[in-house]
């Protein structure tokens, strides 16, 4: 195994072959350092996790099927136990190294606020612009950014959701965002009764990729069939999302913690770097886009073009930013008053556990929202698994895992 950025790797050139991402195994447990302290069990919503002997072992992700491939376990386990499973490393540093192949890179909001944790920054602090000048040190031909399509995606959506609301789109409400690949495969595993409900549009990957290959290789003159693609995401679930059979356009998916991996090997100054911009064609965006690494981003964003359109009055100043749809754990609800059309009833979900009773209640047809925004990891993408460690969570977790342990033998020593 290869350690990046103190994560441990199968490999880095270990690519699950067409067709097999469902069946692929993108976290496990190393057997022989798992300590049994029952973290990762605590911190999946699904019951992938456990004990490999049926009893109080060493833990195993058992099934492909029920793992959501969020990879909290990964970000929550104090002992370094788990590792991921998949990697396009290799398959990226020759496309980079090929003259022939146009490698266009494609990040993520929430990686531009995780990467300087890696080079020493405080945590959450902005390094954009020096992720894109070291991205083209490090030969990517083409930055286009994701935030872009965050922004397109928020058109999309948000139209879906007027039209739902308006009754000129027949789908039903509430209407579930369609961001998070986590909560996506949740829902066709578990929930596939409600999939009507989910909103039709893509992720923002998902729609630049192909963007990418369309308009973006018009304007760059670059024939599509030289273009390798690369997404750079907070997410390991994203890894499965870019091998998903609809989405095509996708050559090759690192985390912001491979990122930072590429950078330290080819040696880039990372600090000393002058800030720079994506290329122009498909890298502007608003702050609308830039939100969407946080929970309750993408129903904010959505909410202000709804409020826009429904009431023909401009957001201006404080009003932009919709608080009340703004949280980091649990489930938030909200009623936001819209000139000239009246109260849009939103709620927003973080942590794949908290959408269960809400699901409950839509099925039920007894849901009194129209929109209904979930991420599978507590707070949105700025806290997915593919962004650094966190040395105090780690720290935290230690400390709760041995509590957790002591006060387990305890227990079984009086029952005793």
């Amino acid at each position: 195994m290869q350690e990046i950025e103190r994560v441990h790797y199968a490999s880095t050139n270990a690519v699950p072959k067409p067709g097999a991402a469902d069946t692929t195994f993108f976290v496990q447990v190393d057997q022989a350092k798992c300590q049994s302290c029952g973290t990762c069990e605590e911190v999946c919503s699904t019951g992938a996790i456990q004990p490999s002997d049926g009893q109080n072992g060493p833990r195993t992700v058992v099934d492909p099927t029920a793992c959501m491939n969020c990879g909290q376990c990964l970000a929550n386990c104090p002992f370094g136990a788990i590792y991921e499973n998949v990697s396009f490393l290799d398959k990226i540093e020759a496309a980079l190294a090929d003259p022939k192949v146009k490698v266009v890179t494609m990040p993520a909001p929430a990686v531009r606020y995780g990467l300087g944790e890696c080079f020493g920054y405080p945590t959450g602090t902005y390094v954009g612009g020096k992720m894109f000048t070291a991205l083209r040190q490090l030969g990517f031909d083409k930055i286009w950014d994701n935030q872009m399509t965050a922004d397109v995606t928020i058109m999309e959506e948000g139209t879906e959701l007027l039209n739902r609301v308006s009754g000129k789109n027949k789908a039903p409400l509430p209407q579930f965002t369609s961001c998070c690949p986590g909560w996506i495969k949740f829902a066709e595993t578990f929930y596939p009764q409600i999939l009507p409900n989910l909103s039709s549009c893509k992720s923002p990957i998902g729609m630049l990729g192909p963007l990418c290959k369309t308009y973006g290789a018009q304007e760059a003159k670059i024939d599509p069939k030289q273009m390798f693609t690369v997404s750079i995401m907070p997410c390991i679930a994203k890894k499965f999302e870019g091998l998903r059979p609809d989405i095509k356009d996708i050559d090759a998916t690192i985390t912001t913690r491979e990122l930072a991996y590429l950078i330290k090997k080819h040696k880039i100054d990372f600090k000393n770097l002058k800030d720079s911009e994506p290329d122009f064609d498909l890298g502007e965006s608003t702050g609308a886009g830039t939100i969407f690494g946080n929970s309750g981003g993408v129903m904010e964003a959505a909410l202000r073009l709804a409020y826009e359109v429904l009431s023909g009055e401009k957001l201006t100043g404080d009003a932009v930013n919709i608080t009340p749809v703004r949280t980091h754990t649990g489930v938030q609800a909200a009623d936001v008053n819209v000139p000239k059309f009246g109260v849009v009833k939103v709620c927003v979900i973080s942590g794949l556990h908290n959408a269960v009773p809400i699901i409950e209640e839509v099925i039920a047809g007894k849901s009194p929202y129209h929109f209904i925004e979930v991420m599978t990891c507590p707070g949105g993408c700025v806290n997915g698994a593919g962004q650094p460690l966190a040395p105090d969570t780690l720290q935290s977790s230690l400390f709760k895992s041995v509590i957790a342990r002591m006060n387990r033998r305890f227990h079984m020593r009086t029952m005793g």
